[in-house]
């Protein structure tokens, strides 16, 4: 699941009406500069190119010139199309026709191409985004206010999801071969993580007699398949 941020023109139709039947969080707001000033972040922004290309263009090119992390797309009709060329700066385009199944694959694309963007620096699985350089995380768009500490650790189990580690793993991965502290540390870290990842809690798991594990789930069904997720997670603890 994927945060959204769509521009949407001022038409007041829906823009990309099979998004609605997708999990993700779409926050919609003007298309228009002003609007931008104020905008929450979001992993992936859809300019609504519909009806007014010339604006559609001039946003998406401003747009880059903020050097924003998202990954840019826009929603066209299939007349819009002849209008579209490398100076839009976009990651993809979405008809605004376009089906449910298409929507969520081009989403995930994007997000993908934009992790592996050259300087780049990006880690992310089961809703989970860690940015590297400015030492940022977020689940499902909501960021978390982390610890030096609880970040790398974070970042570690993500960055080798479904690899159970030992606490003494993760105490000489994380903490360094120079820390005297005991393993008891990895528990109050993983205890204190799991607490602010809230709702998604179970996405570190505890595989008993052994340590932890980052849980890999599908991101499109995330939302219904958590508690069964959480359920399953509880039963290895």
């Amino acid at each position: 699941m994927a945060s959204i941020l769509m521009l949407s023109g001022d038409d007041h139709s829906v823009v990309l009406p099979s998004i609605g039947l997708l999990p993700h969080r779409v926050k919609t707001i003007p298309a228009e500069p002003a609007s931008l000033v104020r905008a929450p972040s979001a992993e992936v922004v859809i300019v609504d190119a519909r009806t007014d290309l010339a604006q559609a263009k001039a946003l998406c090119r401003i747009l880059q010139t903020t050097g924003m992390s998202s990954a840019l797309m826009v929603v066209v009709t299939e007349g819009g199309m002849a209008a579209l060329n490398s100076e839009w700066g976009f990651d993809d385009v979405i008809l605004s026709h376009a089906g449910p199944a298409e929507v969520d694959a081009r989403i995930r694309l994007a997000l993908t191409r934009e992790a592996a963007k050259p300087g780049s620096e990006m880690i992310q699985s089961s809703g989970v985004v860690i940015d590297e350089v400015s030492y940022q995380a977020k689940v499902n768009g909501r960021a978390l206010d982390l610890t030096f500490k609880e970040f790398e650790l974070l970042r570690f189990l993500v960055a080798h999801p479904s690899r159970v580690f030992t606490r003494e793993q993760l105490l000489s991965e994380v903490w360094g071969y120079d820390y005297f502290g005991g393993t008891r540390t990895v528990d109050v870290h993983v205890r204190r993580l799991r607490a602010k990842l809230g709702d998604m809690e179970s996405l570190i798991g505890t595989v008993r007699n052994v340590g932890y594990r980052f849980a890999v789930i599908d991101e499109h069904a995330a939302e219904s398949s958590a508690p069964a997720t959480t359920a399953k997670l509880a039963a290895e603890n």
